[in-house]
C-alpha cells in the first residue's frame, strides 16, 4: 500500500513545533539513524504506544529550545527507515506511517504512530526497550523481561506453583462444595489436575485463588480487597478516614460478592446534597459489581499489592494492581478483550451464579448502568503499575439544569451549595454558571447578600 502524503496547514505546523515531548511523543531530526528510530518504536510498542515525528530540528536559543521544520528531501529518502520498521515485526502491524508537508516548509516529515503491541518488540540492536516519561529505557535481565511479559499478558502468574500441600485445594470446603454443586461425580484430586490448577503434585496460583479456603495465607498482600472510606471529596489522607480500612478475604468467588456487599453498605451511609435536598448516595449495584469483578479477575497477581476500593463523598475509586495487558488501552477497553488470567476467568464462570456472567462485557455493563441512573460515565486510567476506575456521583445534567431543579424547592442557592449539587470544584467556575443564568433572566443575586455571603434567587416581579 502506498504511504499517504498529507498537506497540513501553517497552524498545524505551529502546533507540531510546540508539542512537548513526553511519555507518548518523540520529535527527531532527519539525521536520526533508522536503528535509533527502532529504539523509540520498541519503547512505545512495549509500553502504551505513542508517536514519533522525524524532520524536526531543535537548537538552544536565547529563550530556550527553538524548533524548526526540516524534513526528508522526498519520501524515497526515508526508505531505509521504512525497511527497519518492517523488520521489527513479522506482521508489520505495530505502526502506521504517513508523510506530512507544508507549502512553506522544507521537505516532508515522517509521522509514525506506534501501537501498543501484543508481543514484545525488539529494536534493531537486539535489545528490548520501554518508555518512562520522555526516556527510552532498556529492559535488562531475566527478571525485568519476565516483568514485561506479565505486563503484556504474554506470561501469566496464575500458572506459577505455590509451595504448599495440594490438600489445601483437594480437601478444602470450597472445592468440595463446588464439586457437589457443579460436577458431583468428580473426585477432587483428579478434577483439579485435569483443570491444571494442581500440576506435578503442586497447587498453582490460580488453584489457590479459586479453591483454597484461605488463599491470603498462601498469597499474602496480593489476594485481598481493602475498602477505605474517606469523608472528603479531596484526595484521601489518614485524618479523613472514617474508620480503619476493611480487609475482605476468601476465595475469589466469595471475595467478589463480599467486597461488593461491603462497599454498598458503606456507600448507603453517605448523605449528599442534591436538587431535592439531602439524599442517600446511590450507585448502580451492577456497575459496582462488574468493576470489582473485573479488578479481581484481571489484576496482575505477580504484584504484591491488594485491590483498593476507596469511597469518597462524591466518587468511588477501584484500583487494581497491574497495567492493561496486551494491546488493551483506556481508549479501547470497551471494545477489546484480553484475559490476563484466562484459567481463573474460565473456571469461575463454572460456579453457580458466576460473578462474570457476561464474559467480556463487564465494563460495558458498568457504563450502561451509570448512564441509566443519569450519572457520568466511569473514568478509566492506566497508571504506572495499576488500573484505576472511578465511579463519579455527578449527574449527566448540565450545571444550569441542576441549579434550576434545586431552585424549584428552595428560595436561595449559594456557591458552596451549587458546587455540591453540580460537582464543580472551582468557586469561579460556579460563579460563571450563576452569571449565565442571570443573563437569561433565570436568576438574580440577592441584593443584601454579597461577598462571602453571596446568594442567588429567582428574579422577583
Amino acid at each position: 500500500m502506498p504511504i499517504p502524503l498529507l498537506d497540513i496547514s501553517d497552524e498545524e505546523v505551529h502546533t507540531l513545533l510546540n508539542m512537548e515531548e513526553g511519555h507518548f511523543l518523540d520529535l527527531k531530526a532527519v539525521e536520526i539513524t533508522p536503528a535509533r528510530v527502532t529504539v523509540a518504536v520498541s519503547a512505545f510498542a512495549n509500553t502504551s504506544g505513542g508517536e514519533v515525528f522525524i524532520g524536526i530540528d531543535e537548537k538552544m536559543g536565547s529563550h530556550g529550545p527553538e524548533r524548526s521544520w526540516r524534513g526528508f528531501a522526498n519520501q524515497e529518502a526515508a526508505n531505509g527507515l521504512i525497511q527497519s520498521l518492517e523488520r521489527m515485526s513479522a506482521l508489520g502491524n505495530h505502526y502506521n506511517l504517513e508523510f506530512l508537508r507544508n507549502a512553506t516548509c522544507n521537505g516532508v516529515a515522517a509521522h509514525i504512530t506506534v501501537f501498543k503491541s501484543r508481543e514484545i518488540l525488539t529494536a534493531s540492536d537486539g535489545r528490548v526497550y520501554v518508555r518512562r516519561g520522555a526516556q527510552k529505557l532498556p529492559v535488562d535481565g531475566d527478571e525485568a523481561l519476565q516483568r514485561l511479559k506479565y505486563d503484556k499478558g504474554m506470561s501469566t502468574f496464575e500458572d506459577e506453583y505455590i509451595d504448599a500441600d495440594p490438600k489445601v485445594l483437594t480437601n478444602s470446603a470450597t472445592t468440595i462444595d463446588f464439586l457437589m454443586n457443579v460436577v458431583p461425580t468428580a473426585e477432587p484430586d483428579e478434577w483439579l489436575e485435569k483443570q491444571r490448577v494442581v500440576m506435578n503434585g503442586r497447587p498453582t496460583v490460580a488453584g489457590a485463588l479459586l479453591f483454597a479456603d484461605e488463599p491470603q495465607a498462601l498469597l499474602p498482600k496480593r489476594s485481598a480487597v481493602k475498602i477505605f472510606r474517606y469523608t472528603t471529596k479531596a484526595q484521601g489522607e489518614r485524618d479523613t478516614l472514617a474508620f480503619d480500612p476493611v480487609t475482605i478475604e476468601g476465595p475469589i468467588y466469595d471475595l467478589v460478592y463480599s467486597a461488593v456487599e461491603k462497599a454498598k453498605e458503606v456507600v448507603e451511609a453517605i448523605k449528599k446534597l442534591t436538587t431535592s435536598g439531602m439524599e442517600t448516595v446511590s450507585y448502580p449495584e451492577e456497575a459496582l459489581h462488574e468493576i470489582i469483578t473485573n479488578a479481581v479477575l484481571h489484576r496482575d497477581y505477580s504484584i504484591a499489592a491488594d485491590i483498593q476500593v476507596r469511597i469518597y463523598d462524591n466518587r468511588i475509586e477501584i484500583e487494581s494492581p497491574g497495567k492493561f495487558p496486551g494491546h488493551v488501552t483506556p481508549e479501547n477497553v470497551l471494545n477489546e478483550q484480553f484475559a490476563r488470567n484466562p484459567k481463573i476467568v474460565r473456571l469461575i464462570n463454572k460456579f453457580p451464579d458466576a460473578p462474570n456472567k457476561d464474559v467480556g462485557e463487564g465494563l460495558n455493563t458498568a457504563f450502561e448502568a451509570m448512564e441509566k441512573l443519569r450519572l457520568k460515565r466511569p473514568l478509566v486510567e492506566e497508571r504506572e503499575n495499576s488500573v484505576l476506575v472511578t465511579l463519579r456521583h455527578e449527574s449527566l445534567g448540565s450545571p444550569e439544569q441542576l441549579v434550576m431543579e434545586y431552585m424549584e424547592g428552595h428560595e436561595e442557592i449559594t456557591n458552596p451549595i451549587g458546587r455540591d449539587i453540580t460537582g464543580i470544584k472551582s468557586e469561579n467556575a460556579m460563579k460563571r454558571v450563576f452569571y449565565r443564568l442571570k443573563e437569561r433572566n433565570m436568576l438574580e443575586q440577592v441584593p443584601e447578600k454579597r461577598g462571602r455571603n453571596a446568594a442567588w434567587r429567582k428574579p422577583r416581579p
